[in-house]
């Protein structure tokens, strides 16, 4: 991914001197450099501090980067559950699963750097970090999970479809949906009812016989 340009950095607000200011600029450096491209150094400078007092806060870059990992897939999850909750008792299959798809779409491009930074350099971490975010990520995984093996028990859903693999399919389309999203031609909002439109109804036509 290409570096952010200086005058891209010098945009990032200079509010960050503690740790959840480190952790706000991290993440908002990951999202859009990738997980190489950021240095301690080039955090620092975003925030506005010295390289040495990062140290006050935080060990090393990785220890830095399994927080902002961790706060990703928490924020998604939070929005998940809360849309998923709020709803009334009674509320159809195919209402709680497009609120389910709109809070995680959401979460992931109009809320917040740590979400979409989880989804772009997960993949690019060192395997010890990957590791440590996995408790996190079995958590959000384990919410979907539950919530369509509900649905499936209730009969919504049919019943040779595989659970896990639904899940994966979702949640990765969903996820894959930061490669190309342009705020400018669209909203989450409307991509999320298209996105459920074809999850939940298909997209072929049916063919009377």
């Amino acid at each position: 991914m290409a570096n952010t340009s200086a005058s891209k950095l010098n945009a990032i607000p200079r509010r960050a001197v503690g740790r959840d200011g480190v952790l706000d600029v991290a993440a908002r450096l990951f999202r859009e450099q990738g997980y190489g491209s950021v240095s301690l150094r080039k955090i620092a400078e975003a925030a506005g501090i010295k390289a040495g007092s990062i140290y006050y806060h935080f060990g090393s870059k990785d220890e830095i980067v399994a927080r902002v990992l961790d706060a990703g897939i928490q924020v998604v999850h939070e929005s998940m559950r809360q849309a998923v909750s709020a709803l009334p008792e009674g509320t159809g299959a195919e209402a709680i699963l497009r609120a389910a798809i709109g809070a995680h779409l959401r979460a992931l491009l109009d809320v917040s750097d740590y979400s979409s930074a989880n989804v772009r350099i997960f993949g690019q971490v060192p395997q010890s970090v990957r590791d440590a975010n996995l408790h996190t990520r079995r958590a959000y995984e384990a919410e979907w999970d539950n919530l369509l093996s509900r649905l499936q028990a209730d009969g919504a859903l049919k019943r040779d479809v595989d659970i896990r693999r639904l899940r994966l399919m979702l949640i990765g389309a969903l996820n894959a949906t930061l490669e190309w999203f342009d705020p400018h031609r669209g909203s989450a909002e409307a991509l999320s009812r298209t996105y459920a439109d074809v999850f939940l109804n298909g997209i072929l036509e049916r063919q009377e016989t």
